[in-house]
């Protein structure tokens, strides 16, 4: 199995990569043949940063489970508008 075709099953998740001279959190937006688009996120505001595009043979490691990763999901959900099922309709919390 090729690198690329196991990040396309990552693609749309969250997780901590390291590449050439950087390593950052964030969610692989698309995979490609010849790159990967990743967009970071600032763990200060939980927002995404900026998006990056990453030739596949200069990841050097990708984690996509630990207790880092996990909280960072939980936080960045935690911002998402929550549903009101009795009115149908989204609470924006502040």
């Amino acid at each position: 199995m090729y690198l690329s075709e196991k990040l396309k099953s990552l693609e749309s998740k969250i997780v901590f990569m390291t590449w050439d001279t950087s390593a950052e959190y964030g969610k692989i937006k698309f995979v490609g043949h010849d790159y990967v688009e990743f967009d970071v996120i600032d763990r200060e505001s939980l927002d995404y940063s900026k998006s990056i595009l990453i030739n596949p043979n200069m990841i050097l490691e990708i984690v996509m489970g630990s207790t880092e990763v996990n909280r960072l999901i939980a936080a960045v959900s935690c911002k998402l508008p929550a549903y009101n099922n009795k009115t149908g309709a989204n609470n924006f919390e502040a």
